[in-house]
């Protein structure tokens, strides 16, 4: 698959792994064009067999995304009264990479604000710079709401009083707390990020597809009740045991060792091997 027509995202694929950079000069606004290929890309890579996963950066050290385009939020219709309704092509976008069947990775070197952060919250997983990365929910000083999810999803991942720190603050969270608040996955140095995401994304694009797809579902479970999401979890561990990877990498896992002392002891590495083609 080819990934063409693309001004404000570069891409490229490798290895399992989709990579879009971020570039709309001059701070990486969430204009309207740039949505539409932020959307366009989460279709597109989605569709993709050959990618398993796909990270998210910026050409821009010091800006992921600022915000959405408060130009154009002041374009939005406001004649008619509010509805309640199911098609926030915002949110759907969101959602595009929340339950892709590919792993998704924001690597976050820089400011990330507003849509953009909400964005980022809808990723897999997400990694940022000590002293570089800066998170901000601006909207409330603009007399408006985070609306492209961040009211639904902040709170889910750090808790609601936090969340409400963040929104109603609205002030800059550095690195160091988003990831001690569960906001980021790591804060890392800034020369260690590139290659850290680099080796993590290639490392799980290296497992077997269907595991990848059918174990990130079933973590997505656990939004259920408990009781439904351990059928769930059932369910989709009998779905994976019938795939053709599952099959060969256990018989392979026994060959390189596994279930003796030694390599037990290295159970990191030995999990690596098992990504590596004999």
């Amino acid at each position: 698959m080819t990934y063409d027509d693309y001004q404000l995202l570069k891409i490229e694929v490798s290895r399992g792994v989709a990579r879009a950079a971020v570039d709309a000069p001059p701070i990486n606004v969430m204009t309207l064009p740039l949505f539409g290929e932020l959307m366009r890309f989460g279709a597109q890579v989605g569709d993709d067999d050959e990618v398993r996963v796909v990270v998210l950066s910026s050409e821009d050290p010091d800006f992921f995304i600022a915000h959405f385009d408060v130009e154009a939020i002041l374009q939005f219709p406001i004649d008619a009264e509010p509805v309640r309704a199911p098609d926030n092509v915002f949110h759907q976008m969101c959602e595009r990479y929340r339950t892709m069947p590919k792993v998704t990775i924001a690597q976050i070197e820089g400011r990330v604000g507003g849509g953009g952060c909400e964005l980022v919250q809808s990723f897999d997983m997400r990694f940022g710079v000590v002293g570089r990365t800066i998170i901000n929910q601006m909207e409330v000083p603009l007399g408006i709401l985070p609306g492209g999810g961040g009211t639904q999803r902040l709170p889910r991942l750090v808790g609601r009083g936090r969340a409400l720190e963040i929104i109603l603050g609205a002030d800059d969270l550095d690195a160091e707390t988003a990831e001690r608040w569960g906001l980021l996955n790591r804060a890392l140095d800034v020369d260690a990020i590139g290659p850290f995401v680099a080796a993590l994304a290639e490392r799980i694009a290296s497992f077997p597809r269907d595991a990848i797809e059918l174990a990130k579902a079933s973590v997505d479970a656990a939004e259920l009740p408990l009781e439904q999401g351990l059928i769930e979890e059932a369910y989709l561990f009998q779905k994976s045991l019938r795939t053709k990877g599952a099959q060969q990498n256990m018989r392979r896992f026994l060959d390189l060792g596994g279930q003796t002392r030694d390599a037990e002891l290295e159970m990191g590495a030995l999990s690596g091997r098992l990504g590596r083609r004999p």
